[in-house]
C-alpha cells in the first residue's frame, strides 16, 4: 500500500448535525465518549498500512486541526503523515471548495508532490465502520479497474438516500445519485448478486449503495477532474462509466453515515448495546492520549453504559448511556439513553465560587437531574433539578439554551440550563 495516498473529505458546514457543528467541523465531533469522528477513517487507513493521509476541510477547522496535530505524530524515521489541508485562495482558485470533487481538484498539487503515488483513496470524515482497505486494493488490482467503488447492500428506503449502483459481475454499469422514481428503483435491484455474495442477508436488502469510498488510479482521477464538475456522486462517477473500467467492492459490515442528530445518537446507543455492531473493544481506533485519573463512582447503579476516564459520579442511576471524559454527575441524577460528552477541563475552586455567586451552574450535571434521549455537549452546565425529557415529544425546536433535532434534546457546547429547567 506504499503507492496509495488517502484523502479524507472533511465535509461542508454540517448543518444537519447542528448544533454539534456550531463551533467545530463534522469530523471533529466527539463520539463514543473519548473519540472524534475523524479517528475512524484515519484508524482504518493506518490499520490497512495506508500512512500518507491528507484531510480536506474548510469550516470551523480549528478544533480538528488541534486534535489531529496532538494525536497523529509520527517519528522522524517514519515516512507517514496525517496533515490537514484547509481551503485556500490561489492564483487558480479564489473560493471555497464547491463540492467533494472540487475539494480534491484544488488539492491535486499537494498530493501529486509526493513521489510514487499511483492510487488515491478517497474517504468521508463522518462515517463509522471498520474496513481493511487492503481488500479494496486487492479487488481493484485483480479486476484491473481504473476506479473501484465500495458498495453496501441496503433496503429500498435507504437506497433513495444514497448513490445506487448497478453491477454486472464486478463492474459498475449504472450509477444514480439518490434515485426516487419507482421504475428506476425497480430497475436498479441487485437481489441475485447480493444473495450470491452474502448468503443469509436480510431479504429486504436488494440495492447496492455507494459508501462514498473510492480508490482511483491517479491518472484516472486527474483526467476525470480536468473539468468543472463539483461532486463525485452527482457528476464525476456517472461520467466515468463507459469511459473507464469502474468496479465495485462489495462490503457487508457495519456502516453508519453520521449525517444528522438522529443517526449520531443512534450510533452512540449502538456502542452500549449487548452486541454492538461497531465495538471499540474489537476495533483498534486511535485517538488523543490523555493522562487522566481513573473514574470514581460512589454508590451508583450503571447498566449497559460506557464510562470514560476522569469522571466523578455520585449516587446516580445510569442506563444505556455514553459518559465522556471528565464528566461530573451530581447526586440523585438519572441518565438514560443519553450521550454526555464530558468536559475539556476541570473547574478549580475559585472558578466554582465565582459561578456560584453569579447563579451559574458548575460544569457537568447537577444534583437530582433526570435526562433521557439527549446529547449534552462538552463543557455544558446543567443546573440542579433539571428535567430533560422532551415531554412534549417535539421533533424540532430551537431555544436560547437548547435545541431539539429528530426528537433528541441537544444542549450545545459551553451552554447552560438554569436549575429547575424542564424540557
Amino acid at each position: 500500500m506504499k503507492d496509495v495516498i488517502c484523502l479524507i473529505l472533511g465535509g461542508g458546514q454540517g448543518t444537519r448535525l447542528y448544533p454539534l457543528t456550531k463551533d467545530r467541523s463534522k469530523p471533529a465531533v466527539p463520539i463514543g465518549g473519548k473519540f472524534r469522528l475523524i479517528d475512524i477513517p484515519i484508524s482504518n487507513s493506518l490499520n490497512s498500512d495506508v500512512n500518507k493521509i491528507l484531510i480536506l476541510t474548510q469550516f470551523n477547522s480549528a478544533s480538528l486541526n488541534k486534535h489531529v496535530n496532538q494525536t497523529f505524530r509520527f517519528d522522524y524515521f517514519h515516512s507517514g503523515f496525517v496533515d490537514i489541508l484547509a481551503a485556500e485562495q490561489t492564483n487558480t482558485s479564489k473560493g471555497w471548495y464547491q463540492g467533494t470533487a472540487d475539494a480534491v481538484r484544488q488539492t491535486i498539487k499537494h498530493f501529486m508532490s509526493f513521489p510514487h503515488v499511483k492510487h488515491v483513496l478517497i474517504l468521508s470524515g463522518d462515517q463509522i465502520y471498520k474496513m481493511d482497505f487492503r481488500e479494496l486494493y486487492r479487488v481493484h488490482q485483480e479486476n484491473k479497474n481504473d476506479l473501484t467503488i465500495s458498495v453496501l447492500p441496503v433496503t429500498k428506503k435507504d437506497a433513495a438516500q444514497f448513490g445506487v449502483t448497478k453491477l454486472t459481475d464486478t463492474q459498475v454499469t449504472e450509477f444514480h445519485e439518490k434515485p426516487k422514481e419507482e421504475e428506476l428503483l425497480e430497475h436498479l435491484k441487485s437481489t441475485d448478486l447480493i444473495r450470491n455474495y452474502f448468503p443469509g442477508i436480510d431479504g429486504d436488502k436488494e440495492y447496492l449503495a455507494s459508501m462514498g469510498i473510492y480508490l482511483f488510479n491517479v491518472e484516472t482521477l486527474l483526467e476525470l477532474l480536468d473539468n468543472e464538475q463539483k461532486d463525485f456522486g452527482k457528476e464525476v462517477i456517472p461520467s466515468a462509466l463507459g469511459k473507464f473500467r469502474v468496479g465495485g467492492h462489495l462490503f457487508n459490515g457495519y456502516w453508519e453515515d453520521v449525517g444528522n442528530i438522529g443517526s449520531f445518537h443512534r450510533a452512540n446507543m449502538d456502542f452500549v448495546g449487548d452486541h454492538p455492531q461497531f465495538d471499540f473493544y474489537d476495533n483498534k481506533i486511535y485517538t488523543h492520549a490523555r493522562y487522566l485519573p481513573p473514574t470514581r463512582m460512589d454508590q451508583s447503579h450503571v447498566t449497559q453504559s460506557m464510562i470514560c476516564e476522569g469522571s466523578i459520579i455520585k449516587k446516580c442511576f445510569i442506563e444505556s448511556s455514553v459518559i465522556g471524559i471528565r464528566s461530573l454527575i451530581g447526586e440523585g441524577s438519572r441518565i438514560e439513553k443519553t450521550v454526555i460528552m464530558g468536559a475539556d477541563y476541570y473547574q478549580n475552586g475559585e472558578s466554582r465560587v465565582s459561578d456560584l455567586a453569579k447563579n451559574i451552574p458548575h460544569v457537568g450535571i447537577g444534583k437530582d437531574c433526570h435526562i433521557r434521549n439527549a446529547i449534552i455537549d462538552k463543557n455544558a452546565r446543567i443546573g440542579d433539578g433539571c428535567r430533560i425529557l422532551n415531554e412534549k415529544k417535539l421533533d424540532h425546536w430551537d431555544d436560547e439554551h437548547y435545541h431539539i433535532r429528530d426528537g433528541i434534546v441537544v444542549v450545545p457546547k459551553n451552554s447552560f440550563l438554569p436549575p429547575g429547567t424542564v424540557i
